[in-house]
């Protein structure tokens, strides 16, 4: 059942291994890249207790030792304190430059983790071993990395390829539903893009994905996976083509802003929310047929998902506000705010010519019906 995803890349290339039990492999599968059989594993302390010595004990069945520390679970981890003191204790570790420092847990620990290698003695490799879905199918692979700033999200980092992606579908079954539907709107984003047979695959597939089927987890993963790796190949940096990856991400990341950062609204569910809004959006401005925004909500409801600004609790700031909001997102480019549209379901496109008052009147309508 295991599948292999090569993200190619020149001599940044690499391996995504997708499939259940990889942890056990672990060792077997680091070692060949250790000059010393011993890594340093960064992961927080919810993923800590759940898999940390199944994982010790995957490294030592390769003859491969480990350090670890365990930061706190959540959002606020990717800061400039937690961030220090993960520098600070890889040095005290004594990682060398030829070291490899793993990755392990969900998509915080992964940005966290990936940017101290990327800065740590001008840089080590690492390994990401995701552990929550959406770190499996989107932030352990292409080499982003980073931590928040006080102005917004993902501000502060650097691009850091890994030298290996294990992507253990069984641990998936530990996560909450909640924190599986949040890394199931990552999914969706990937059939909306680029992909409308996925995006129908998910349709008849995804409650079985949701209800534990492991086949259906690793084919879901995969196809992620490979969707990323294609585009990531074609545009490393984001200066094209990988912005696509951003569907529903502007608004999304405006909404994590006004709720700051918090438990209150999940990446994931920000970006479901996001990708609902930007077909919203593409359907006002003719780009696409107005059933399509009515099926991407359908879907997103019939797996249990928030689909809505009035499904985030709490309230939330006006409609200028928000758009105030993204314009502090990365994708500001002299100071145009990019947005990711679509032609239909599938069919994604860049722009930055999208009518400041259309945006408004989107968000001015979702925020009517709280």
């Amino acid at each position: 059942m295991h599948q292999t995803v090569h993200v190619a890349l020149g001599e940044r290339s690499y391996d995504v291994e997708i499939g259940p039990d990889l942890l056990a492999e672990a060792g077997a599968r680091i070692a060949p890249l250790l000059k010393r059989k011993r890594v340093a594993v960064l992961t927080d302390e919810t993923v800590a207790g759940l898999h940390l010595e199944s994982l010790r004990a995957g490294l030592a069945g390769g003859g491969v030792e480990m350090v670890s520390l365990a930061l706190p679970a959540g959002e606020a981890t990717k800061s400039w304190p937690h961030f220090e003191r993960a520098v600070e204790w890889l040095l005290s570790e004594k990682v060398e430059r030829q070291d490899v420092v793993v990755a392990f847990g969900g998509g915080v620990i992964g940005d966290l983790a990936g940017f101290a290698a990327a800065v740590l003695r001008r840089g080590v490799r690492f390994v990401q071993i995701p552990t929550s879905l959406l770190a499996q199918v989107d932030s352990s692979v292409g080499g982003k990395t980073g931590i928040n700033a006080p102005q917004g999200k993902n501000l502060i980092g650097a691009f850091h390829q890994p030298s290996l992606v294990l992507a253990d579908t069984s641990v998936l079954g530990t996560l909450t539903a909640r924190d599986f539907l949040a890394g199931y709107g990552e999914v969706v984003k990937y059939g909306l893009l680029g992909d409308a047979e996925f995006f129908e695959w998910l349709e008849a597939n995804g409650p079985a994905l949701a209800a534990g089927d492991m086949a259906a987890r690793v084919q879901a993963v995969t196809r992620s996976v490979q969707m990323k790796a294609d585009i990531v190949a074609r545009d490393e940096t984001e200066q094209g083509d990988r912005a696509l990856l951003n569907l529903g991400h502007t608004f999304c990341h405006a909404l994590e802003a006004a709720t700051g950062y918090s438990d209150r609204l999940l990446h994931g569910e920000g970006v479901a929310i996001g990708c609902a809004l930007a077909f919203e959006l593409s359907a006002r401005l003719g780009l696409c047929s107005q059933e399509d925004p009515s099926r991407v909500r359908a879907h997103l409801r019939a797996m249990g998902m928030k689909t809505d600004l009035s499904d985030i609790p709490g309230d939330l700031p006006g409609a200028e506000a928000l758009v105030a909001l993204m314009a502090q997102d990365k994708k500001v480019v002299d100071g145009e705010l990019r947005f990711i549209l679509a032609r239909g379901i599938g069919q994604a496109f860049v722009t930055s010519d999208v009518p400041p008052d259309a945006v408004l009147a989107v968000l001015e309508d979702a925020l009517a019906t709280c």
